[in-house]
């Protein structure tokens, strides 16, 4: 009776546990999605966003251009949201594979010199950027919208 017991109790309550997640992404070859989150110090946000345009998306766009990087959206939340579940922009990349997304760009260092050559003034405004984060996050993403027939 205890083996039925057990057997049920995974069965019920094992399997819906089991089946929560995210489902993988594509094939490595594919298209790779994640968003990047950052939640900013109150009264900072546009000083953030203005050092990240600044600072962060120039690289970006010379990714893309690499093709690196298939495309970037930088959004934020039209209303209000808890505390606790807070973010002020959310960065969209989609990646030429998820190989590229998971491995740095050997070409970055070289990247970031060319678009500031004042390495000073970048690292302390990359330095302040950073200061009036609270928190960041990445999240994969997967797309399973069903192909329409």
């Amino acid at each position: 009776m205890r083996r039925l017991t057990l057997a049920l109790s995974l069965w019920l309550f094992g399997l819906p546990v089991l089946a929560q997640g995210s489902p993988p992404q594509n094939a490595a070859n594919q298209p790779y999605t994640m968003e990047y989150y950052y939640k900013v110090q109150w009264g900072h946000q546009q000083e953030f966003l203005s050092l990240f345009l600044k600072n962060h998306y120039p690289l970006l766009r010379k990714e893309v251009e690499g093709g690196r990087i298939l495309s970037v959206k930088i959004e934020t939340p039209a209303n209000h949201m808890t505390e606790d579940s807070r973010w002020d922009y959310r960065v969209t990349l989609v990646f030429k594979s998820s190989t590229v997304a998971t491995s740095s760009n050997p070409d970055e260092p070289a990247l970031i010199k060319e678009l500031w050559p004042d390495q000073a003034t970048f690292v302390a405004e990359e330095q302040r950027r950073f200061e009036i984060l609270l928190a960041h996050w990445d999240l994969p993403v997967t797309d399973v919208t069903p192909a329409r027939k």
